[in-house]
């Protein structure tokens, strides 16, 4: 699953810049009286749309995004019988390490 998760992540993170420039886009374009309108707003839309979609797919399988441009990630599971989460960040090869539900990143430890 962690090729699907790669792309989910590489995609959820272009949307996120998308989806600031065209903040900044309508910014620009927004004063009192104005209709924006148009490409603008359905540009915005439509990224905001497909950025659900993508943040869904880690939702379904409880997937819990901590930080988007890090990339970091934590998967509920058991570890010695105790609920823990698998901790994963962007550009590591594989699911290598866990952390205590309540120690977070600094708290990681090698499986």
């Amino acid at each position: 699953m962690l090729p699907l998760v790669r792309l989910w992540l590489k995609r959820m993170v272009q949307l996120c810049h998308e989806l600031q420039k065209a903040e900044t886009r309508l910014e620009k374009l927004m004063a009192p009286g104005v209709d924006v309108g148009g490409t603008a707003i359905n540009s915005w839309l439509r990224t905001q749309a497909e950025l659900k979609e993508v943040m869904l797919e880690f939702q379904r399988r409880e997937i819990q995004v901590k930080d988007v441009q890090r990339g970091l990630l934590d998967f509920p599971s058991i570890v010695d019988g105790k609920e823990v989460f698998l901790c994963w960040e962007d550009g590591e090869e594989d699911i290598e390490f866990w952390h205590e539900l309540d120690t977070g990143y600094a708290g990681r430890k090698k499986l």
